[in-house]
């Protein structure tokens, strides 16, 4: 019986949505409590929703090793019991076409057929709704199995200047799809103003949908070594992946193929590039202004405030975009915010740790989240899931002082092996061998001392480990 793939790309980076999104924790795995939504949901579980109960289907996420486990803590956050993914990790980032290829390559090696349609779908987009999304998807995979690569295109609704575009060869006719008569990149503002008003130009989404026999075909064509990795073992796949050239699939193949086709999707589509996105697509208050957040506002218009953790006031402002994490506050005049990658990027040419961590870290265990820092110590607070054990590590800088807030612990130190209850500590010297492990069942919660003349993360030496994180 034929089958359909969902491969989900969960791997990329990206840093316009700074402060909240970052290198270490990208836009795809942000929690917003949007106003179309009745739950805080990640824009990658968004995604996973609009795949499940889709008729004889399974889904396989592209991400890498240092997103692994955002991937599995969030879909096990919508429902363990309805989807069931298979997670494919790259060895280094490569942009969609070999992301694509390695992804069909797993599915082929897990009983996948050729004849099998693959629905690519972006992490971090926001779609609705979504029972008429999966409505297209259903066209989509009919459209697929006659031998066409099927691009998703997006009405334009707006002279948009921030999305390439994709011209079709429009008739008069009443068509299901077009055929795709070109790619065009991103127009300045007098190009999306000719393109709304011509008709057959539509945003492209970065979707697509095709038989695993077609774009093999296509990649033989246009991109013969990424072909060439589908006669190894997928252990051997993973080494030559390394090879491969960077390069996207719109260029590697959709911008040369004449078996593009375009279907049109009237709905709701956003990749949410910038903060101003939220601005503009999401229903204001009457005086302009999108708050998400705890927002205080007197006489201000036409901005955006997310406050995550804090009241933020307002007086007399206008066209702003403001948005606070809990160690960055990010303040902008709207239509600035494409810029903000900029900004990222001199924060890392000052090495400052903003640009790519947040104060809450997340492990496969749980979390951390830093208090307070200074010179040669570092208070932490730390969460350990149910069931959860940190790896067995020592450190040659620093000592520990563990103090148990809530739940249980099970401690070992050295050869000692003991349990924590509340409001008790214990102490770790260096260079021992230890770990912390969470048999209870509520989260435990401990906080955490650090004193050494070094306390950054990289002191640390791990002996084992659940997760497989021991350095080879």
């Amino acid at each position: 019986m034929v089958q359909t793939y969902f491969l989900i790309l969960a791997g990329g980076s990206g840093t316009r949505l700074w402060p909240l999104s970052r290198k270490h924790f990208p836009k795809q795995f942000i929690k917003l409590k949007l106003p179309d939504s009745e739950r805080e949901e990640s824009f990658f579980q968004k995604t996973l929703r609009r795949c499940l109960n889709f008729p004889q289907s399974k889904i396989i996420v592209l991400t890498n090793e240092r997103y692994k486990f955002y991937v599995l803590t969030q879909a096990r956050e919508i429902n363990s019991s309805k989807i069931s993914l298979e997670i494919v990790l790259e060895p280094v980032i490569k942009n969609t076409a070999p992301a694509i290829a390695l992804g069909i390559r797993y599915a082929l090696e897990k009983g996948a057929s050729l004849e099998d349609v693959f629905i690519v779908l972006p992490s971090d987009h926001l779609i609705f709704p979504e029972e008429k999304f999966r409505e297209y998807l259903t066209q989509a995979v009919k459209v697929a199995n006659q031998g066409f690569i099927v691009t998703f295109g997006i009405k334009p609704t707006s002279p948009e200047t921030g999305y390439g575009y994709i011209k079709a060869k429009v008739d008069k006719e009443e068509r299901l799809y077009f055929e795709v008569e070109s790619f065009v990149e991103k127009p300045d503002l007098e190009k999306a103003l000719r393109y709304l008003r011509e008709g057959n130009y539509f945003w492209n989404s970065g979707m697509f949908a095709f038989k695993g026999e077609t774009i093999l075909e296509e990649f033989k064509r246009f991109l013969p070594e990424v072909v060439e990795i589908f006669s190894f073992p997928l252990t051997k796949v993973l080494e030559k992946f390394l090879e491969l050239p960077e390069i996207s699939i719109d260029y590697a193949v959709m911008e040369k193929t004449d078996r593009a086709v375009v279907l049109p999707l009237n709905l709701f589509w956003s990749d949410i590039g910038s903060w101003e996105a939220l601005l503009e697509n999401f229903p204001k208050d009457k005086e302009g202004n999108l708050f998400l957040g705890d927002i205080l506002s007197i006489d201000s218009r036409n901005s955006f405030v997310l406050s995550s953790k804090r009241l933020i006031s307002l007086l007399g402002v206008e066209d702003l975009v403001v948005v606070e994490t809990e160690d960055a506050l990010l303040i902008s005049k709207k239509g600035m915010s494409q810029k903000v990658k900029d900004l990222v990027k001199e924060l890392q040419k000052r090495k400052r740790i903003e640009a790519d961590e947040h104060l809450t870290v997340y492990r496969p265990w749980g979390s951390y989240t830093l208090l307070e820092r200074g010179e040669r110590y570092k208070i932490k607070r730390i969460t350990v899931n149910p069931g959860e054990t940190l790896s067995l590590q020592l450190h040659h800088h620093r000592s520990e002082h563990w103090v148990v807030v809530k739940g249980t612990a099970k401690v070992r130190i050295g050869d000692r092996e003991i349990f924590l209850h509340e409001n008790e500590s214990i102490y770790v010297p260096k260079s021992t061998p230890h770990r912390l492990e969470n048999p209870g069942k509520i989260p435990l919660e401990i906080i955490e001392v650090q004193v050494g003349e070094y306390v950054e993360e990289d002191d640390i030496v791990r002996l084992e480990d659940l997760y497989g994180r021991l350095e080879k």
